[in-house]
């Protein structure tokens, strides 16, 4: 939609929604407007001969324009400003243990149990939980004991052993399986067996040839 100012602009059209061929007296509202294309230099050939019509006129905005050229100039010369390595992990310390953490308003569930949690979600203690829970989550899975049929007599050392040697066992099975059915270890047995039939039958015609040679005699 057309842009549409007040008193005796309200009948017409902005300088953005000009055709190309619409000759156009700009005001400094339209100016304004377009200002920053202008320093960008992204407008239209009519549109950039307007603006400089009437900043040849205008010297407040013939100011206005030198200056944010000069500001535009300016930050491409200006090299990019890394931040230091450092910096999130300050801000960091400040928050949860600096001077700062008084201004930082904590929520309620830290405000009410902060003084209990705060000491068991230290990272060591953490990652600790953490690995409680998958070794548990682990013997589960080996020992097949399912949560929703849990029972008393699950827990007896022995039967969790036995369950967890007996997966053990077949988990071997089903590898060693998978590992003879390829087709190079199928390959590289087959040629052994080759081979090892060659050499038992070169061992025994040196023998069979001894005999017969003896019974000539």
């Amino acid at each position: 939609m057309c842009e549409v100012g007040s008193g005796n602009r309200d009948r017409r059209p902005s300088a953005r929604c000009l055709p190309p061929t619409t000759r156009f007296t700009m005001t400094c509202p339209d100016v304004e407007i377009l200002l920053a294309e202008y320093v960008d230099g992204t407008l239209q050939v009519e549109q950039k001969s307007a603006v400089e019509s009437h900043l040849a006129g205008c010297v407040a905005f013939a100011a206005l324009a030198r200056d944010a050229a000069a500001a535009v100039a300016f930050l491409e010369r200006t090299p990019g400003v890394e931040a230091p390595p450092e910096l999130v992990t300050r801000i960091l310390f400040e928050i949860t243990s600096g001077p700062s953490r008084t201004a930082v308003k904590p929520g309620w569930v830290r405000r009410a149990f902060g003084k209990w949690l705060e000491p068991v979600l230290q990272p060591r203690f953490a990652m600790g939980m953490a690995m409680t829970v998958l070794s548990f989550a682990m013997l589960g899975r080996f020992s097949g004991i399912q949560v929703r049929q849990l029972k008393p007599s699950d827990l007896d050392p022995v039967k969790v052993w036995m369950a967890a040697e007996d997966r053990l066992h077949r988990t071997w099975e089903r590898g060693v399986k998978y590992y003879e059915s390829l087709r190079l270890v199928y390959d590289i047995q087959t040629r052994l067996k080759e081979w090892s039939d060659e050499s038992d039958s070169n061992k025994s015609k040196p023998a069979g040839a001894a005999t017969s040679g003896g019974e000539s005699k």
